[in-house]
């Protein structure tokens, strides 16, 4: 499946099926935590990035494949998913299918445009990110695209809590040195007593982020800010890795798709693949990553597999070496004919 992934563990959302829209990193942000790299280039354009009715139709297949198996339907993934301008009615077509609830992730880029808030007002549940109190510290951690600020995200994020009458659930991830002061924290909690919002789900990064110096707050910082940041806020840690791969999907395909949304190391790649040995799996990864079907990026001695296009400030050499322009959604193919290597993970790799 090309826009659909999962079902994958969430402390928010049980087990959540993710739908992803747009490409990788179609996005207004090029967040330095960001766990699928740097965004080249940044972008505002609203436009059908995938066709509706295919994202639908997937959608209602991983249903009947997962029957009982998921909580919730996630429009997340690789991008900023209100830059599909047919998101409103994805949103509603999927609840034509079912009666499971339906969640949005999104920066909250363009809650300022009356369209994008229209889109979301279906959605049973919003999930849009706050990790700045000023316009200073909202450049430095997500990287605006030019013509976005900090006063048009609040004005976006107020406008929408008076209007949306399901649950707001906001993110705010903290970065070590760039907004877990006491300061930066006032300064967020100030905004969220503006906004109201359901919940407060405070997270720190540990995915590989796009820029290597980046790292999270220490322990007693993050119980600081959860005391900060208002009543509903609490400490959003990670789920353990455990992701669900469609019964009838091959394992190579399932297993890139994962990875062009989350990148993993090999322990936890050993997770989804439990019949293979670590040796077996590394082997395999290996000759994928000579293909130029993946791609790796070191962070804190751990060694992450990621999609071969996301960019990151200091990927890995065959990495970099093996980047290309084909869009993210497609299964990216090796020509068996010149690449016997390359061709037998996808023949060995089979879901146990």
């Amino acid at each position: 499946m090309g826009y659909v992934f999962g079902p994958v563990p969430s402390r928010r959302l049980g087990r959540s099926l993710g739908v992803d829209p747009v490409p990788l990193k179609t996005c207004n942000w090029s967040c330095v935590y960001c766990q699928l790299g740097r965004t080249r280039p940044l972008t505002n354009e609203r436009k059908d990035y995938a066709p509706p009715g295919d994202v639908v139709a997937e959608v209602r297949t991983a249903l009947e494949e997962h029957a009982g198996g998921v909580d919730w339907i996630t429009f997340a993934g690789s991008g900023e998913p209100t830059l599909h301008a047919s998101l409103g009615r994805m949103i509603r077509d999927v609840k034509g299918l079912t009666a499971i609830p339906v969640a949005v992730l999104t920066n909250g880029a363009l809650l300022d445009r009356p369209g994008v808030r229209r889109d979301l007002l279906a959605a049973d549940a919003v999930l849009p990110t706050l990790d700045a109190g000023s316009e200073e510290v909202y450049r430095r951690v997500n990287r605006p695209r030019g013509g976005l600020t900090f006063a048009g995200l609040v004005e976006g994020l107020v406008a929408f809590r008076r209007e949306y009458p399901g649950r707001l659930w906001i993110e705010v991830m903290l970065v070590q040195g760039l907004n877990d002061s006491k300061e930066s924290l006032a300064e967020i909690a100030a905004v969220l007593r503006r906004v109201g919002p359901d919940a407060v789900h405070v997270n720190t990064p540990v995915r590989p982020p796009a820029e290597r110096w980046v790292a999270p707050p220490d322990v007693e910082t993050v119980r600081l800010a959860v005391s900060m940041l208002g009543r509903t806020a609490r400490d959003l840690a990670p789920a353990e890795p455990a992701f669900d791969l469609s019964p009838s999907a091959d394992g190579t395909d399932a297993v890139l798709e994962l990875l062009a949304r989350h990148p993993m190391d090999l322990g936890e790649l050993g997770g989804v693949l439990p019949r293979w040995s670590v040796a077996q799996l590394g082997e395999a990864l290996e000759r994928l990553r000579a293909a130029g079907r993946v791609g790796t990026v070191t962070r804190g001695g751990r060694r992450f597999w990621t999609s071969p296009l996301a960019r990151y400030a200091d990927t890995d050499r065959a990495s970099r070496s093996h980047r290309g322009s084909r869009s993210a959604h497609a299964p990216q193919k090796v020509d068996p004919r010149t690449s016997t290597a390359a061709t037998e993970p996808a023949k060995r790799i089979k879901q146990g």
